[in-house]
């Protein structure tokens, strides 16, 4: 009894010290709920390498149900490796596994507006999307990376402030580094009342229909490069 009143004191203390480096080694990273999405995307690599030196598009809901990307961009060699509800910071971290091994000419990323819903500000987008520039650029320096502005959309136009805070902030750090782009595809889906086009979304008001991906192909392929065939 005597031996374990006077070890406690120190068995505590060396909870207190070491137990919260135990927890935070075992914590997930925040990104590692979409493994089963990257590792998907590997295995279909090992089965069928994709060409090296073509355009790969990355991101959110939005890119990956593209599912007409290769068709819409025919003479270009397009890759989607959009998964789930990502954020920019998951781009970022999938970007070792879904962009550096294809050594793309150009990376189309959308992301961020589901950073907005669920409340981080501008500025942390757009250090997210600099940390996404720095390991593409880190390993691929002469990769363009463009970024392609958050979109309005019915369901979330009360978020609409901080999407165009974000947009612009971007906008200006893109303006200011060689080797990115920002294209625009906020404004031409609006209408001319200044609100989302309403015939280019699904049910849902929040993810595109078929004309919205048409919308899409076409301000989109303004600024690809020269086609590969």
């Amino acid at each position: 009894m005597r031996f374990l009143q006077t070890s406690f004191p120190i068995l505590l203390s060396l909870c207190l010290c070491f137990g919260p480096r135990l927890l935070a080694k075992e914590s997930p990273h925040p990104s590692a709920k979409w493994e089963k999405d990257i590792a998907a995307y590997e295995t279909a690599d090992r089965i069928q390498s994709p060409e090296k030196g073509g355009i790969v598009f990355i991101g959110s809901s939005s890119i990956r149900l593209w599912k007409t990307l290769a068709e819409d961009f025919p003479r270009h060699r397009v890759l989607n490796r959009g998964f789930g509800g990502s954020q920019m910071s998951d781009s970022a971290y999938f970007a070792d596994r879904i962009v550096l091994p294809y050594a793309p000419r150009m990376v189309v990323v959308y992301a961020g507006g589901n950073d907005v819903n669920v409340g981080k500000t501008p500025e942390r987008i757009l250090a997210d999307f600099k940390a996404l520039v720095k390991k593409v650029r880190s390993a691929l320096p002469e990769t363009t990376i463009a970024y392609v502005t958050i979109a309005g959309n019915p369901k979330r136009w009360a978020q609409v402030e901080r999407v165009k805070a974000a947009n612009a902030l971007v906008e200006d750090y893109v303006r200011k580094n060689s080797g990115l782009q920002y294209i625009d595809v906020f404004a031409p889906m609006l209408g001319e009342d200044g609100l989302p086009l309403p015939d280019i979304f699904v049910a849902d008001r929040l993810h595109m229909n078929a004309k919205g991906y048409a919308l899409w192909t076409k301000v989109i392929g303004q600024a690809l490069p020269a086609p590969d065939r």
